[in-house]
């Protein structure tokens, strides 16, 4: 193997890992040997330092990291500063709403009232933040309970759940039988 290559490789190894990984182990990974290996990284330590780049090897108890170079915190921050603006999909909407007024409510329950599975939905809420765990039901298995948080509140300017929308017993009964029509026409067809 070509030491430009074992630099490619080494360069993958740290750069997936986020973390600091053994020399032994690289050494292993591109098969040279632990000395060899050493004076590559060094080799590309020095490299890094010396062009305008903004990531950098460090050196932690015969480990190595990547890392990214502190002169380039500024920019991270810029970035990290930026509001994340999220989409919330028919499918979010729909089982945050779930959420919103059944909580306390496991994702069982969600699945059973949006007669799809809701992993994902739950998982991208929660995300988000809008959603959170409240802890587990006292029935077999100890389902997770969710329910939404204070972020929930601010996003849709409401105080509390209870401001919520309530919906007319008699506008609920129409949509129920208009879906119940829907549902037999397309029987029919």
């Amino acid at each position: 193997m070509e030491i430009k290559q074992a630099e490619a490789i080494i360069e993958a190894i740290l750069f997936t890992m986020g973390e600091s990984v053994d020399l032994d182990k690289i050494a292993e990974a591109i098969e040279y040997d632990e000395k060899t290996t050493k004076t590559i990284i060094r080799n590309m330590m020095m490299h890094y330092e010396e062009e305008d780049r903004g990531i950098r090897i460090i050196e932690l108890e015969n480990a190595y990291q990547l890392c990214t170079k502190q002169e380039m915190y500024e920019y991270l921050i810029r970035i990290v500063k930026q509001p994340k603006h999220h989409t919330l999909t028919d499918v979010l909407l729909e089982t945050l709403s779930i959420i919103a007024y059944k909580q306390p409510i496991t994702r069982l329950e969600i699945e059973k009232i949006r007669g799809v599975k809701s992993d994902h939905a739950v998982s991208k809420l929660v995300e988000y933040n809008l959603v959170k765990e409240l802890g587990r039901m006292d029935a077999p298995g100890k389902p997770l309970l969710f329910g939404t948080t204070e972020e929930f509140l601010r996003r849709f300017n409401v105080k509390s759940i209870d401001e919520l929308p309530v919906f007319d017993a008699e506008k609920m009964e129409d949509f129920k039988l208009e879906a119940e029509n829907e549902v037999h026409l397309k029987m029919d067809i």
